[in-house]
């Protein structure tokens, strides 16, 4: 029962289920029994109701319900269940707490918005079957206990009883396990898989997710990338038609889109552009920007259209704002009047306290910058990695702020040609930007015994969407040799490379095939397309930010037989 409503002689209720609802009416008249059971009912009461279904009045139809134009007529009614009070509303709109929502997670999904997120995940892992299955991939399960190995993230690790002092790992990921299966001869392998990874958890992060999983033998980066996009553009077409989808996806070269956005998964649905100036900031006087420079940093910025009238305390603000962000600080021009740079005087270029320059340097900036009369130039100096993670978080705020997101529009990409390796300046070492079964891009292997390691792209890619990174792949190696090598680089030693990697090594002098793939997340995916505000929203039972759920009361303590039958013992 959604609702209940007594005019006074007629009572009428809402009937929920998970198609909808349907208004079901009780008359004395009709059936006396079904009215007196009627006076009693409350909501979530489940209910059975016979009866005849008939056209409502011309004055009482509904045209916002697909069953607005009928009503059930009630000659019997039987109360199944009764129901306590709900701790919230069981609407859209509900105002509790999540930590309320998810502790009654069975009341929070009978909610319409959660029911159509659920379907929607169904249909999204049925369009993905239903494709691959049409194009000769096979759907193969693999293990969920398997050896821990390092591949970017914690571990979850399970202790063996039959084994004591040892223990399996659930698996981050099944990328050698995939591997396995192109070495095997599958060639065209799939899986919706569950994954875990114990690390610090975000709005778009769960210690347990589903990620399709896909492989496929004999291919090249662009056979992957394709056929990921015919994926992608069928479903969005087919499951979400209201969304206006940008295609073709276009390509966009690692290097490419940090220059331009600082992000390696900017959300496209919207301009502001960034620019390098450090050379033209090497020309001031201006302490920040020389000092940055000497030390290998650059100054960069971008434009922020209409906002040149922002005020005094308006730019404090947004010099707050920024920090928030994690910025040192931040510097700006605003560009007073109307017209191109050279239409503007003197006083049309208001510059921060401490960037004293020459009108012509304003200008000059400006031009390069493609600003205009009424626009705002926002500066960053810094190393050049800070630099861009600040200015990402600036240009995704003003986005919001000017009203540029269209939330109907979802906008893919593929980022292309990542690093190989990046400097991981914690542990001292090289690590790979993407896991260490990457293959350096064509005719860079040869740099692996050189001195810029940094500068070697690799087969990696990822597909982006609205910010956000819905998909990770590479072609991968399939040598023995190179991969050994690579291992080197991340600081593996012999012992440890056959102790932990012998298994697959072993494997590619058997005849592996050239093969790679790509592992969409599912939980992104159905989030974005869903309109929801995080992956919660769209998984059934998840966990709180802090690892925790909240309907089970786990992670619990377990007795101590269970301690004692692993040899295991909690430290204080």
């Amino acid at each position: 029962m959604d609702s209940r409503r007594d005019h006074g002689g007629v009572i009428f209720v809402d009937l929920r289920d998970r198609s909808g609802l349907v208004q079901v009416v009780f008359s004395p008249e009709l059936s006396p029994d079904a009215y007196r059971t009627a006076e009693q009912l409350r909501s979530e009461w489940v209910i059975q109701v016979s009866g005849t279904v008939r056209r409502r009045p011309p004055e009482s139809e509904n045209p916002t319900l697909p069953t607005g134009l009928v009503e059930v007529f009630a000659d019997e009614v039987t109360v199944l269940n009764a129901a306590l009070t709900p701790p919230f509303y069981i609407e859209d709109d509900v105002k509790a707490d999540e930590a309320l929502r998810l502790r009654y997670r069975y009341l929070d999904l009978r909610r319409p918005k959660m029911q159509r997120n659920l379907i929607l995940r169904h249909q999204v892992v049925k369009y993905i079957r239903d494709f691959l299955d049409a194009r000769g991939f096979l759907e193969i399960e693999t293990p969920i206990l398997i050896k821990s190995t390092p591949e970017g993230a914690r571990d979850y690790l399970v202790p063996s009883r039959l084994q004591r002092g040892s223990f399996y790992a659930l698996p981050q990921s099944p990328q050698q396990l995939k591997q396995l299966l192109m070495v095997s001869g599958v060639e065209r392998y799939f899986q919706i898989a569950r994954c875990f990874r114990d690390e610090d958890l975000r709005a778009d992060r769960q210690p347990e997710f589903t990620q399709l999983d896909l492989e496929m033998s004999f291919v090249e980066q662009e056979d992957v990338l394709q056929l990921t996009e015919e994926l992608y553009t069928g479903m969005v077409e087919k499951l979400t038609p209201d969304k206006k989808l940008v295609k073709p996806f276009p390509r966009i070269p690692y290097d490419d889109v940090m220059a331009r956005y600082g992000s390696d998964k900017p959300d496209l649905r919207f301009g502001l552009e960034m620019t390098d100036v450090t050379d033209l900031a090497g020309e001031t006087e201006f302490r920040v920007f020389l000092s940055t420079i000497e030390q290998g940093g650059i100054v960069k910025g971008f434009v922020a259209p209409g906002q040149g009238h922002y005020t005094g305390s308006d730019m404090r603000r947004l010099e707050e704002t920024a920090r928030e962000f994690g910025a040192a600080g931040m510097s700006h021009v605003r560009l007073q009047g109307e017209g191109s740079p050279s239409d503007l005087v003197d006083e049309h270029f208001l510059l921060s306290p401490g960037l004293r320059m020459p009108v012509e340097w304003s200008r000059r900036l400006a031009e390069t910058m493609g600003a205009s009369g009424g626009d705002l130039i926002v500066l960053m100096a810094g190393p050049a990695r800070r630099v861009n993670q600040w200015l990402s978080s600036m240009r995704d705020y003003f986005g919001e702020r000017l009203g540029l997101i269209d939330d109907d529009t979802l906008s893919f990409a593929f980022v292309t040609g990542f690093p190989l390796f990046e400097w991981d300046e914690n542990n001292n070492r090289w690590d790979s930007s993407h896991h260490p079964f990457t293959s350096p891009a064509d005719g860079k292997e040869s740099k692996l015994d050189g001195d810029d390691l940094g500068g070697i792209e690799s087969k990696a890619y990822d597909l982006i969407c609205n910010g956000s990174e819905l998909a990770s792949g590479s072609i991968r190696i399939h040598r023995r040799d190179l991969q050994e090598k690579i291992f080197g680089i991340l600081g593996y030693n012999r012992e440890q490379v056959e102790e932990r990697f012998g298994h697959i090594l072993e494997a590619f002098e058997y005849g592996a095939p050239p093969h790679g793939g790509i592992a969409p997340g599912i939980d992104r995916l159905v989030t974005i397309l869903a309109g929801a505000e995080s992956i919660r929203d769209v998984i059934a039972f998840p966990k709180t930010q802090s690892g925790t759920d909240l309907l089970f009361g786990s992670p619990s303590p377990v007795d101590a037989a269970q301690l004692r039958d692993l040899a295991l013992r909690i430290a204080e």
